[in-house]
């Protein structure tokens, strides 16, 4: 299988050609040979970049997986995979327009989401929480009184933190960064007193660090929100071989397996291990798979 990455600004043009015969992915992928696969510079170890063009990460793999499938399914013989770099605040825009087949991210299944795109079955349950600086004497949302508080762009963190009951009555400053690394940096720096944000990109984002005993994962769940594989609306054919691939690669332990390698094991670049295992809502989704959206899942 042929790999090459490839701009948004290149991919545009051919992308908005297509663009009336999108609802059909899996007729365009066999007229072209190519699927257009959106990839993350730094979502955790879910998705994530190590330069030069060279993506990787779980939901990576069970992309690459499920583009193996289609390709069986299709009887081609070769499928050519161009990664498209989306961000949180582009990903369901390139994702609606054509840009993008599959997005190999981590991006929650939300009802409002629903409305513009379509998810595959879910494989990872995510809570959201908060990042802060090992001595900064945070550990709870009512600690943020007075104190600046960074989430990425385009993520639906912040919403979770106003709509939280703890947090009435507090007081704090919002900023956002561009992206996950840019809302790290301002942790870093001190520009930012917490970081809140899907636990496992934050646990992503401090084994990457320079110092990662300098930070740590605190509080309370703000919510539990379902991250999944991003498709386009109303293409049921190509959702169906989505799901099928998702359902093998359940079934004979592909997902399992994937998921030890990289959240309970080290992992490049840093070879540190983000010792997340499996959480039981995790564990729940691959018994019963669905897409069930993150108003479905309640916090305690």
């Amino acid at each position: 299988m042929k790999v090459r990455a490839i701009t948004v600004a290149a991919v545009l043009t051919s992308a908005l050609a297509c663009h009336a015969q999108s609802s059909d992915t899996l007729s365009k992928i066999k007229a072209s040979g190519t699927v257009l696969q959106g990839v993350r510079e730094a979502s955790g170890a879910l998705a994530y970049t190590l330069g030069a063009g060279v993506y990787t990460g779980f939901h990576y793999e069970i992309c690459s997986n499920i583009i193996r499938d289609i390709r069986k399914q299709l009887g081609l013989e070769k499928v050519e995979t161009r990664y498209v770099p989306v961000t949180s605040a582009n990903r369901i825009p390139l994702v609606k327009n054509g840009t993008v087949d599959l997005e190999c991210g981590s991006t929650s299944n939300t009802q409002a989401r629903q409305k513009e795109v379509s998810f595959a079955n879910t494989l990872y349950v995510e809570e959201v929480r908060m990042a802060v600086r090992s001595d900064s004497g945070i550990s709870s949302l009512s600690d943020l009184n007075g104190k600046t508080v960074v989430t990425t762009t385009g993520t639906t963190a912040l919403q979770q933190v106003r709509q939280n009951k703890r947090a009435k009555g507090l007081d704090f400053n919002e900023i956002s960064g561009k992206d996950h690394s840019d809302s790290f940096l301002l942790l870093e720096s001190g520009r930012a007193d917490a970081f809140v944000l899907d636990s496992q990109v934050l646990a992503g984002s401090i084994a990457m660090s320079r110092t990662p005993k300098k930070y740590k994962i605190v509080g309370e769940p703000l919510s539990i929100e379902p991250i999944a594989i991003m498709i386009r609306k109303d293409d049921p054919a190509f959702k169906k071989v989505v799901d099928d691939s998702i359902a093998r690669q359940v079934k004979d332990g592909t997902v399992a397996k994937l998921y030890e390698k990289w959240f309970q094991q080290p992992i490049p670049p840093s070879n540190t291990s983000l010792n997340l295992p499996p959480s039981a809502a995790t564990k729940a989704a691959w018994e019963s798979l669905n897409d069930r959206p993150a108003e479905s899942y309640k916090v305690e």
